[in-house]
């Protein structure tokens, strides 16, 4: 029997973003397909609604891989996937399998032997290098900053260190409710001259992307309570 075809289907990261965040491939896509894999149906059936789904929803089979469905087997999954139907893909925000626990059923995927098709869409991650103005050609995403705050200091510190050994941009996250602590503990911690870009808000209306020396951004006052953002650095010998 023919498998199905696991299609990675990115989802918007602000609200009213459609129109400039998802290709008509990927509204075809979605409705073409009738089973879903998400990390939150909620979230899921909004996003779908917004992306021009004509299907009714009550024809959609989705199947919640949330924080609590996590720790069993995956075959349940793959039923639908084994016998033939192609299954849609997706995260909370952003592009699945990309710091997103969707990644584990993208592995399963490959060791099934399904086809994996991951559709263009808005990746914050991308979004924030193209325009930090930093080396494109080298970087590393290390995903949430410890929350300790001695142990944040010191990875701030590694991370900065790591760019200027390497030349390489380093880029982090943080729950958006930590987001200020953690911009506080980056001015405290990293040389004058490096560089440091804030990207908040990606696609949404109030998008903000700077770039600016840690001695400048001492100047600055900005407030990123809860506004999801992107740290990158960059420091040059």
């Amino acid at each position: 029997m023919i498998k199905g075809i696991l299609y990675l289907i990115p989802v918007v990261m602000a609200e009213g973003a459609e129109e400039k965040s998802l290709t008509p491939y990927l509204s075809n896509t979605i409705n073409h397909l009738k089973e879903y894999i998400v990390e939150n149906e909620k979230t899921a059936r909004r996003c779908l609604k917004n992306a021009g789904l004509k299907t009714p929803q009550s024809e959609l089979m989705i199947h919640d891989y949330g924080k609590h469905q996590r720790d069993g087997s995956l075959s349940e999954y793959f039923e639908g996937l084994e016998a033939g139907n192609d299954v849609g893909l997706m995260s909370e925000a952003g592009c699945p399998g990309v710091a997103d626990p969707g990644a584990d059923i993208v592995a399963e995927a490959h060791k099934r032997n399904i086809k994996v098709i991951p559709l263009v869409g808005p990746s914050s991650i991308l979004l924030a290098l193209m325009g930090s103005g930093f080396n494109g050609q080298s970087f590393a995403f290390h995903g949430y900053i410890p929350i300790d705050k001695m142990a944040r200091i010191k990875r701030i510190k590694e991370l900065e260190g790591f760019s200027e050994r390497f030349k390489q941009t380093q880029l982090f996250i943080e729950t958006p409710f930590r987001n200020n602590p953690l911009f506080t503990d980056i001015l405290a911690s990293c040389k004058n001259d490096t560089k440091l870009c804030v990207a908040c808000n990606l696609t949404a209306e109030d998008e903000l992307i700077q770039t600016k020396s840690i001695g400048d951004w001492k100047k600055e006052k900005i407030d990123l309570h809860k506004k999801p953002a992107i740290f990158l650095l960059q420091r040059s010998r």
